[in-house]
């Protein structure tokens, strides 16, 4: 450019050449106020990533407002600049009457040195230089060499090499002997740096971060699959994704629901990097759905998740099963507890049936068997791929043993005193029996040697029993048989003849 407006000089400096600089100058006005925008619109866009991400964007975006501070300072010192240049020019279009030097080499020089104003002009663009520079540290490399390069005052000692060898202020060459039309067109220029500067370091800083965070380190892998558990032989359904961590990745809030019951923060789950940590048990077998909303914040706008997410829940096993193959029996007569359940299908996908089954709850049946020797219990379930299984399980019918009779909670023969036996009860048990049966006798037959037989009603000895009693001497033994026995919840089950019990009198 120095070459050029030394050629326009030589030439005393055609009102052509003066109107191209004005037409430069309103180009680069023009560009400036563009640039403005761009640089509003960047920083926006970081003020917003800070508001929502301040551990990720509150340094960057405090860099990106020190460099606008600066940059719209050093902005407005140069456009005060041009207006004082400017001020005693009635028509500012009119290029042509600007072909005067003696402002600006009246306002920056004295002689062969500097004056004041001409010190604070390159004060300005030497700290503007130095200052952004800083804030860039190592971060921008690319950002900060075209800040340097732009802002060059010269070699390391100002100056800056002419055409013809001679060195001369970095001032001095871009400034002095000028028109003023040119020198307020290198203004602008340099205003047009500024915009440039600042357009770049924003750009890098917001790039910079986006990258930053779609950075693997800021993920880890997660396991996705068709369903909880597979069994033996089954081909695997799954995947492993990438899910992403970092602080951009936490929901603001949730709105979640299991099985139509609210979720509660704090209570039920916790939000977090990378979603949402549930807290739930696992609840009661079957199938559960959570469902519900994500809210996470997305360019300053609240943006919505769906959830529609499912799992199974199986009974845990407590112990070994053990079984002995030759023991599946129930018994005619009592209501036998059973477990039914088919291991991986929850116990609300489990179904069973036979004559005299009935589900209790869960996993839980009673079985009352009918007539014949043999039950067959059809268990089925639909596995978590579709697949029905059905397997068949056959039982023994058996009857309850039969009972003995008892005198005073004794079986089988025992001693004691006449009076004890005056008032004491009959009874049947069970013994060595599973099932804790209750019992009653509604009569029985009570023999005295040397005595007629006496039939009694009821479960202790009537008056004619104990008359009877009276003639049995020391060490005669009482029966008493044909003991009437029946089960107190199922009087209609007949019971086995109840074996007899004989008591030693003592006295």
């Amino acid at each position: 450019m120095y070459l050029i407006f030394i050629a326009m000089l030589a030439l005393n400096m055609s009102k052509e050449v003066l109107a191209a600089f004005g037409l430069m100058n309103e180009k680069f006005e023009a560009s400036n106020v563009k640039a403005t925008e761009s640089n509003e619109a960047f920083l926006a866009s970081l003020e917003t990533k800070a508001s929502e991400d301040a551990a990720k964007y509150e340094k960057v975006y405090k860099d990106a407002r020190k460099i606008k501070e600066l940059s719209a300072d050093y902005f407005t010192y140069l456009e005060d600049l041009k207006k004082s240049m400017t001020v005693d020019v009635e028509d500012t279009k009119d290029y042509q009457v600007m072909d005067k030097s003696d402002w600006l080499d009246q306002k920056f020089f004295q002689g062969d040195n500097l004056a004041p104003e001409g010190k604070e002009f390159m004060k300005r663009i030497e700290d503007y230089r130095t200052q952004v520079v800083a804030i860039l540290g190592n971060d921008y490399p690319e950002v900060k060499a075209q800040v340097e390069a732009r802002f060059k005052t010269g070699d390391a000692n100002g100056k800056v090499e002419r055409r013809d060898g001679v060195k001369v202020d970095w001032i001095n060459y871009h400034y002095e002997g000028f028109p003023l039309i040119a020198s307020l067109a290198n203004l602008t220029s340099l205003q047009s740096d500024i915009k440039a500067t600042e357009e770049a370091a924003l750009k890098a800083m917001l790039q910079g971060e986006l990258t930053s965070q779609v950075s693997l380190t800021n993920f880890e892998t997660q396991l996705f699959s068709e369903k909880s558990a597979f069994y033996s032989g089954e081909k695997f359904s799954g995947s492993i994704v990438l899910g992403k961590t970092d602080r951009s990745a936490k929901p603001v809030k949730a709105e979640l629901t299991i099985d139509g019951r609210k979720m509660e923060e704090g209570r039920d789950y916790d939000l977090k990097e990378g979603g949402v940590e549930l807290k739930i048990s696992a609840g009661s077998a079957g199938d559960h759905e959570i469902a519900g909303t994500l809210f996470y914040m997305q360019d300053g706008v609240e943006t919505e998740v769906p959830v529609k997410n499912s799992f199974s829940t199986i009974s845990k096993p407590d112990a070994a099963v053990i079984s002995a193959d030759k023991m599946n029996v129930v018994y005619r007569g009592v209501a036998n507890p059973m477990t039914i359940s088919i291991p991986g299908i929850p116990d609300n996908k489990v179904s069973a049936s036979a004559p005299g089954l009935k589900r209790v709850s869960g996993s839980k049946y009673v079985m009352n068997p009918g007539t014949g020797r043999e039950v067959t219990i059809n268990a089925s379930g639909v596995l978590p791929d579709g697949k029905k299984i059905s397997t068949p399980a056959t039982f023994r019918i058996k009857d309850i043993p039969r009972p003995a009779g008892s005198i005073r909670g004794e079986s089988g023969s025992t001693k004691m005193p006449r009076q004890n036996l005056e008032i004491s009860t009959v009874g049947a048990l069970l013994e060595d029996f599973d099932f804790d049966l209750n019992l009653a006798v509604s009569g029985f037959k009570f023999k005295v040697p040397g005595q007629p037989t006496v039939v009694v009603n009821g479960n202790k000895l009537d008056s004619r029993a104990k008359s009877a009693l009276k003639r049995a001497g020391r060490g005669d033994a009482v029966q008493i048989f044909d003991i009437e026995a029946y089960i107190t919840n199922n009087k209609s089950y007949k019971l086995k003849k109840v074996s007899p019990v004989v008591v030693e009198i003592t006295n």
